[in-house]
């Protein structure tokens, strides 16, 4: 009788259930614990809550609880069947457990807490499961955060990109950047993954969109052209692809000067190339002393250099008319300084300067994209891969979904 009571009360097992018999199998490390069930006039449907008849019950099954001291602690029970009128035959709904869950929530919700801090197999290792079982506990909390998910204004979001392995083989993610979290990921880079989005929205949430950051992709910004209204005004080019973007065309000018140069002897660029990609304010002051002598040298590189700041410096605007007339001035500048990569990129700035303009209207960035993809970096490194992409998936939603996960 105490040991009923004593795992009556642990468990929290209410009326009309309780706790037949308790059994400990000292051989195999594991206490077992049968539940089971006063006589009911109605049980409730479990997907209206309607009082129904029971209909009779399923065989015994076995539930797998937080362990008791060292021993593993299993839960025994038949589970009733109600009729309900408008939706026939089910199972009711178990107070220690989810359907087709073969764990107690509590022990669900301690591996959940547990997978938030380490890898799969390392969780599984510690909690004597195989990695399937660990794993079917992370889609099983996935598909019931995304169920839980409110329809939320959105009113800023970010569109990027995350390798799955290498050659060339991405997810889409979605983000909602006030909030930090991913929304939607999808396979590919393609504008179907982007399209695959716009549908999971409601029309309030569609409408509250105010700002989409992302890179000079065609494929998204067709998605969000064809999708969201008045995209021309909303659609915001991130500032650090562009950085990225200029840097790289600083890249290709200092790799063809310091071949030209290293042919004359002269190896004033070899080792410098991070120096032309960073802030000088961050370098160490002898650093910054060889670099001040380098950027106001007559190089080629140091010209570029200039241009990729004059061109950064458009971002500290805070009107557009001052804002457009100095990207006037340095696309003149860029397309006679005579730098092959420098014109290439001014060009194609050019063409896309009115989704870069409108930073100044919503001062958006993918920054919190970026701090996401870390995350997500985070996560492959941990699992040292995946077996396939929807594991890849169930783990960014876990991970960086902001969903409520608890049983």
């Amino acid at each position: 009788m105490q040991d009923r009571e004593l795992y009556r009360r642990i468990l929290g097992i209410e009326a009309p259930w309780f706790v037949d018999r308790v059994e400990l199998k000292l051989d195999g490390g594991e206490v077992h614990v049968y539940l089971d069930h006063h006589e009911m006039q109605n049980w409730q449907c479990a997907e209206c809550g309607a009082g129904c008849k029971l209909y009779d019950h399923q065989p015994e099954r076995q539930w797998r609880h937080l362990d008791t001291c060292q021993y593993q602690t299993i839960l025994h029970a038949r589970p009733p069947r109600s009729e309900c009128s408008e939706h026939g035959v089910r199972v009711v709904k178990l107070a220690w457990a989810e359907p087709s869950s073969r764990f107690t929530a509590l022990f669900e919700a301690l591996a959940i807490e547990w997978l938030k801090q380490a890898s799969q197999s390392a969780v599984a290792k510690q909690m004597g499961l195989s990695w399937d079982e660990i794993h079917h506990i992370m889609e099983r909390a996935v598909k019931r955060g995304l169920r839980r998910r409110q329809a939320e204004p959105i009113p800023a979001l970010g569109v990027d990109e995350k390798a799955f392995r290498r050659g060339h083989r991405y997810f889409t993610l979605v983000n909602d950047l006030a909030q930090r979290r991913v929304l939607y990921v999808a396979e590919n880079r393609t504008q179907e993954s982007l399209d695959g989005f716009w549908s999971t929205l409601s029309q309030e949430q569609l409408q509250s969109i105010e700002a989409v950051a992302l890179d000079m992709w065609d494929p998204y910004i067709n998605s969000v052209r064809a999708h969201l209204k008045e995209a021309g005004k909303k659609i915001v080019f991130d500032k650090f692809h562009i950085a990225k973007h200029l840097g790289e065309a600083v890249d290709k000018v200092r790799r063809r000067e310091n071949k030209t140069l290293r042919a004359a002897g002269d190896d004033r660029l070899v080792g410098t190339r991070y120096d032309w990609l960073r802030h000088p304010a961050g370098m160490e002051p002898e650093d910054r002393r060889q670099f001040s002598e380098l950027r106001n040298s007559g190089l080629k590189t140091a010209r570029a250099w200039a241009l990729k700041e004059a061109m950064m410096a458009f971002f500290s605007y805070t009107y557009e008319r001052p804002a457009r007339k100095h990207f006037r001035w340095w696309f003149n500048w860029a397309v006679r300084s005579r730098l092959g990569p420098m014109k290439e990129t001014a060009r194609m700035l050019h063409r896309r300067f009115e989704n870069i303009v409108t930073y100044l209207k919503h001062r958006l960035t993918n920054a919190a994209s970026e701090s996401i993809n870390a995350k997500v970096q985070w996560v492959k490194y941990t699992a040292r891969g995946f077996r396939n992409k929807q594991n890849f998936v169930d783990a960014i939603y876990f991970h960086c979904g902001g969903l409520d996960l608890t049983p």
